[in-house]
């Protein structure tokens, strides 16, 4: 019987993801738990293991293509399985002949011969594939109706764009958010955005560009999957989580002491982030109300501190997750954080690496940059921003003095955690922070 396989929802909450690269080739026999493909999302690449046996008869999906959760992906036939029962079940998915628009997906299976009943012949290995146009448009079709959601015909609206025509990637043609996204990006709306184009009569809308254009060489960078899926989440996050923002400075002497003293007692090499990190736990279990995350229904509050820690890599930014942080000494912290920032750049990290957490860290301090903003990564409730320490004179007892000084900003989620709420927090992150000795305990 043939089977047919989905896009998997690889991270919780996500929407979709981009296959970066096949494992498999069509005519490979796959058992279950081989690795099919490796997925990318906005977090992580995630190897995604197979869920049934069978033999690879279609793979739909080009590798780089960006599919919704739950759009075919491949089919698997099995033994005695005919081109006509492939065919059948390409078209009983959605699928149909060709996926019109849907991004780097492959044309699907070819006519059945004319001896349908004759068993498919395993293929051989391949990894070409054809692509149609990344472009959704076609011919318009006037008195059609336009299949499409809600929330494209608002888009739609907001950015005059003429959806008559538009042939849509999703089941039926139905018109879908990524395919205003290409029409965007591709620059194809302009002839119908007649509205923008009388509201700014002073130039034409890629005058700044031409005129860069003509003065400047540029190259011209694609944007990967993983990079469009950022963009996207973080302009979610500020659009739609009502961020607000505190900052502190702490006089950090005391903890670059205890650090250089225990790095030379203990022989290793820890950093000021791993002494944050830690602090930021102890904080959070100092203040249990600000360990939480927003639902539409409840308030999740957590018994231990998973945090997130941001690792900068070549092809983004990710966050993996530390558990239980309050339980772990400095140099345990160290260590986690060493591993999964190397498998983060080697692009090996799990999908329990990524997952969970109330609360993440990220430090800038190491490149000089004294004091930044960050934006929240939905659905954690908070993200501390953390400086480069630097001399700075300071108050103390009275007395004018010297002290190095770093600068934490602190961005919360209003709906989680209130402005009193994270003051709390932010003066217990301090006095940790201020007094090292106690992160050792």
């Amino acid at each position: 019987m043939t089977i047919v396989i989905r896009m998997p929802e690889v991270l919780a909450g996500a929407t979709e993801g981009a296959i970066s690269r096949w494992a498999v080739a069509e005519g490979d026999v796959v058992n279950i738990g081989d690795v099919l493909a490796e997925i990318e999302t906005d977090k992580a690449s995630v190897e995604y293991q197979a869920e049934e046996s069978g033999t690879v008869a279609r793979l739909l999906a080009a590798e780089g293509a960006v599919i919704d959760v739950g759009e075919p992906i491949a089919i698997f036939a099995a033994d005695g399985d005919t081109e006509s029962d492939i065919a059948k079940a390409i078209a009983d998915a959605g699928v149909g002949t060709s996926v019109g628009g849907k991004p780097g997906v492959a044309s699907a299976a070819p006519a059945a011969s004319e001896d349908s009943s004759a068993p498919v012949p395993v293929p051989a290995a391949s990894t070409e594939h054809t692509s149609t146009d990344s472009t959704p448009t076609g011919v318009p079709r006037s008195g059609d109706r336009i299949w499409a959601s809600p929330i494209v015909r608002k888009m739609a609206k907001e950015r005059g764009i003429d959806l008559i025509g538009v042939i849509g990637s999703g089941p039926l043609g139905r018109i879908v958010r990524r395919d205003i996204d290409l029409l965007i990006a591709s620059g194809a709306f302009a002839r119908a955005a007649t509205a923008f184009v009388a509201s700014a009569p002073t130039a034409p809308a890629g005058a700044p560009l031409a005129a860069a254009a003509a003065n400047a060489s540029y190259t011209e960078i694609p944007h990967s999957s993983m990079r469009r899926a950022i963009a996207r989440r973080l302009t979610e996050s500020k659009s739609t989580v009502p961020h607000f923002y505190l900052k502190a400075d702490c006089v950090v002497d005391k903890l670059l002491q205890a650090r250089s003293d225990v790095n030379e007692a203990l022989g290793i090499k820890t950093s000021v982030n791993d002494w944050v990190v830690k602090a930021v736990a102890h904080a959070l279990m100092a203040v249990p109300a600000a360990n939480v995350v927003w639902s539409d229904t409840a308030m999740h509050q957590f018994s231990q501190a998973d945090i997130s820690v941001a690792v900068a890599t070549e092809g983004g930014l990710y966050t993996p997750v530390l558990r239980g942080v309050e339980r772990m000494a400095i140099p345990e912290i160290n260590a986690r954080i060493r591993d999964l920032a190397d498998r983060a750049r080697q692009g090996s990290l799990k999908q329990d690496d990524i997952e969970g957490g109330s609360f993440a860290v990220t430090n800038l301090g190491m490149f000089g940059t004294e004091e930044f903003s960050a934006i929240l990564n939905p659905p954690q409730s908070g993200i501390l921003a953390v400086g480069a320490a630097r001399e700075k004179a300071v108050v103390v007892n009275g007395e004018l003095a010297v002290a190095n000084v770093m600068t934490v900003t602190l961005s919360a989620d209003h709906r989680a955690v209130d402005g009193a709420l994270a003051a709390q927090w932010m003066a217990a992150f301090t006095r940790a922070i201020e007094h090292p000795l106690s992160l050792l305990l």
